[in-house]
This record gives C-alpha cells, sequence and structure tokens, in this order.
C-alpha cells in the first residue's frame, strides 16, 4: 500500500513538472528558411559567408579551398577578362558555397563590390563568372516633424538616411543658417528612397521637396532645370525665387558668431576702442574655411594682425578676406570655386582663440557681408514659370497636406 501510495505521488509530481514546463516555455515565432541565395538552392551546398580580410587577395582565398598554386593559376586566367580578380576589397562580402560531402570542394564564389551587383564564378564543370545586377526599385516619402535637437537627429527618429541633412544643408546653404534653427521649428521633406530587390534599404536617391519654418516663415525648395536639355537643377522657392545665391552665408558650415562688423569695438588684444570691418565666426582650430563664391585668389600671406589671412577676388565689385588661418591652402593667382576649402581655422597675428575674420569688399570699401542683399546667380526666366509653377505646385500641395495632418 505504502509502495502504490509513493508511486501515486511521483506521478502527480512528474505531472505537475510537466504542466509547469509547458506554462513558461515561450512561444517561438515560426522562422522561414531562406531556400535561395544569389539564386542557388542553399540545400545543395554547405554554405560559407565571410569578408574580405586585409592580405585577402584572389589567390589565396582560393588557396585556402584545397586548390593547388597551377589551378588557381588557370582559374585567374579564365576569369581575367570578364572578372578583374585585382579589384577585391576589403570589408567587401564573400560567399562560398561548397560541396556538402567531407572533400567540402569549392563549387561557386560570389563576391559582392556593392548592395546592387555581385559577381558569380562557377567551378563546377568548367570556370565560368558573370556578373548580377539586382532589381533597383524607387519610392517616394513625405514626412513632417519639428525640431528637437539637430536636424541629423529629427530625421533618424523617422528612420531616413541621414545624408539627406548634408544633402538640404547645400540646398539651403544661401538661405538658412541652420545653427539658428529653433526647437520646435517645423518642416516637411518629399525624397526618393532605393530598395534593392523592393527590400533593402539603400539610402536617398534624391530631394524633391521641402520647407523649413526660419524665423517665423517657411522658406520652400523644389528642384528644377531652366534648360530641359541639359537637365542641370537648380532649387528655387514657392515664388520662383532662385535659393542660391551669389554668396555663401558663411565660410564655414556650422557657424557661431561672436564678433559683428562695428565702428567702434573694444579690441580683446590690444585693449582699445577701434571698428572691427569683420565678422568673426569661432570655431574648433583646423576646421576648414571655405571661399563664399568662386573667384581668383588675390593675396596669400600674414600680417601681425591678421595672421595667416586669404583675400579672393570674385568680380569688378565684390572681394571678400579670410583672416588668422591656421593654414592656408592656395596660392596667389589660383581660380578658386564656390565653396573650395582655402584654409583652417587658427588663431595667427591678434586673436585671442580660434575662430575666422570675415571681410568683405564692395567697390573697394570694406560693409558689413550680413546686411547686404546678394543677386542670385541664376534667376527664373519668365518663360519658364509656367511650366516650373505647374511642376511645383502638386509637390507643395503635398508637402502642407501632410505638415497639416502630423504637426497639428
Amino acid at each position: 500500500m505504502k509502495k502504490s501510495f509513493l508511486l501515486f505521488i511521483i506521478l502527480i509530481s512528474l505531472f505537475s513538472c510537466n504542466e509547469t514546463e509547458k506554462k513558461i516555455s515561450p512561444i517561438l515565432p515560426k522562422i522561414e528558411p531562406v531556400e535561395e541565395l544569389f539564386g542557388f538552392k542553399i540545400k545543395d551546398f554547405n554554405v560559407f559567408q565571410d569578408t574580405i580580410q586585409s592580405g585577402d587577395t584572389f589567390g589565396t582565398i582560393l588557396d585556402k579551398q584545397n586548390l593547388d598554386g597551377k589551378q588557381v593559376y588557370d582559374i585567374v586566367e579564365k576569369v581575367r577578362d570578364s572578372f578583374d580578380v585585382r579589384s577585391i576589397r576589403i570589408g567587401k562580402a564573400i560567399t562560398l558555397l561548397r560541396s556538402k560531402d567531407r572533400l567540402k570542394k569549392l563549387e561557386v564564389l560570389i563576391y559582392q563590390p556593392d548592395r546592387g551587383s555581385y559577381y558569380v564564378v562557377d567551378f563546377r564543370d568548367s570556370v565560368s563568372v558573370y556578373k548580377k545586377i539586382r532589381p533597383v526599385t524607387y519610392k517616394d516619402r513625405t514626412i513632417a516633424g519639428s525640431l528637437d535637437g539637430s536636424l541629423s537627429e529629427a530625421l533618424n527618429k523617422q528612420g531616413v538616411d541621414i545624408a539627406l541633412a548634408n544633402q538640404l544643408t547645400k540646398v539651403y546653404a544661401w538661405s538658412i543658417d541652420f545653427f539658428k534653427l529653433q526647437k520646435g521649428d517645423q518642416f516637411g521633406i518629399t525624397f526618393t528612397e532605393r530598395f534593392i530587390d523592393d527590400t533593402i534599404y539603400d539610402g536617398v536617391e534624391n530631394l524633391k521637396a521641402s520647407f523649413f519654418e526660419y524665423k517665423g516663415k517657411k522658406i520652400y525648395a523644389f528642384p528644377f532645370a531652366q534648360d530641359q536639355k541639359s537637365g542641370k537643377l537648380d532649387y528655387y522657392d514657392d515664388q520662383g525665387k532662385a535659393l542660391k545665391n551669389f554668396f555663401l552665408k558663411a565660410p564655414l558650415k556650422f557657424v557661431n558668431i561672436t564678433s559683428h562688423y562695428t565702428k567702434n569695438r573694444f579690441h580683446p588684444v590690444q585693449l582699445i576702442w577701434k571698428a572691427h570691418k569683420g565678422t568673426d565666426y569661432a570655431a574648433p582650430t583646423g576646421t576648414p574655411i571655405m571661399t563664399t563664391a568662386a573667384g581668383v585668389v588675390e593675396q596669400t600671406g600674414y600680417t601681425a594682425g591678421n595672421g595667416n589671412f586669404v583675400k579672393v577676388k570674385h568680380d569688378r565689385t565684390y572681394s571678400t578676406q579670410y583672416l588668422h588661418m591656421s593654414k592656408i591652402l592656395v596660392r596667389r593667382g589660383q581660380r578658386v570655386a564656390q565653396g573650395a576649402i582655402i584654409g583652417r581655422v587658427g588663431s595667427t597675428g591678434l586673436a585671442t582663440g580660434p575662430h575666422v575674420c570675415y571681410r568683405f569688399w564692395k567697390n573697394g570699401v570694406q560693409v558689413d557681408a550680413l546686411k547686404l542683399k546678394l543677386p542670385n546667380s541664376q534667376p527664373m526666366v519668365k518663360q519658364n514659370l509656367p511650366r516650373y509653377f505647374a511642376q511645383m505646385q502638386p509637390l507643395k500641395n503635398q508637402l502642407d497636406s501632410i505638415s497639416k495632418l502630423q504637426l497639428r
């Protein structure tokens, strides 16, 4: 009887344990197995995936697959017309498909130079090689938001490639100082994204339309080609005015103004009151300094007050000068494009810290660059306005609609 009772207790314990295990066991999602890779059935191969490492060559990769020197040489000779074996680069993906027997004989090698294409070297039967281009699809997307930090952070929160932030700062370089955007300022952007095989996100293809709230006003940007044959795009606002001015707003990408143009300022080094005929932008030593417009380098050199400096003549009317450089990167007589790096921020000459003093001349007279109304570089031709408005208006309507929905 005691034995029967003991057996009963053990059975109840086992049953209880099993029930407990059933209750606490997690329900795992069903994972669909990958059946194909680069067009090959995975079940037919032993698959090895890796990236090209330092010191790897096409030959050393084959050496590791139990191929002797002559075999490697013969393979390289056969594929050289279709695949430059010297082009493989560190960090790029490589996949080896090998036989499933104990020999693990190399049958197929796939090299991916980028996400949009791959090379297949097939060793079965006779050696052959071919390149495949993965299909790319494009999808338009419109977002709206308000700033709670930097533009990059705002885009990142919406799952957008932050490279779009750099594109936007270039488009608005002549009209918006992004350091003066405030928390809560609104924006809307329509752009096209790339997808490989319709699923793999591959970044932003182009910007179609945008607006930023700046000093209480919406500044729109729409790309438009005035010359349809060349297809060259410039950006214009909702009135058809070019965003791109003759001069950039500042000689640095991100600016912090520490001293304005004034006729009377207490000089921090000389300790006297005197005119300050420039605008000071503070930045870390070594920060790139850009020329604000295209032109020819008129002067470079050093003086006790200016330190290392560069002066650029843009045309018969305008010249600019950049002072206190740690390093000069151009020479006298050199032609420079707008935005070209001409030097690096320093504190040479009479300076208490690293900055660039930006000076501006109009008709030979120094003036305040921040108060000038400078001309647009490529104004809209009147005959193009109807075509521009017809192209722009639907994009503007879409931006305004989504901003009302998402920002109210």
